[in-house]
């Protein structure tokens, strides 16, 4: 299974979690299991979230350095620091 694969079934996953909060709210749940289930979510989501990125490092990065075209590595580079920016905010 490649690592898309597994982000993927992982993402499905998380998806399937969502519809259960749905439904918790639904029946009226007692809010901290719903927010426990929430928390849950959140931590799925960040560890999919860093896989992605280790694939992009790994690949678009590394690629991108490999090429010794430094206006590819610029923008690689570039791309790194708004999405740490963006995860700072």
């Amino acid at each position: 299974m490649s690592k898309s694969e597994a982000t993927i079934k992982r993402l499905k996953r998380i998806e399937g979690q969502v519809r259960g909060i749905t439904k918790m709210l639904e029946e009226d749940r007692y809010c901290i299991d719903v927010l426990h289930q929430m928390q849950a979510v959140k931590a799925a989501l960040a560890r999919a979230e860093s896989e992605v990125l280790k694939d992009h490092a790994a690949h678009c990065v590394e690629d991108a350095i490999r090429s010794a075209d430094a206006d590819a590595q610029r923008e690689k580079v570039s791309e790194l620091i708004d999405l740490f920016d963006k995860l700072k905010r």
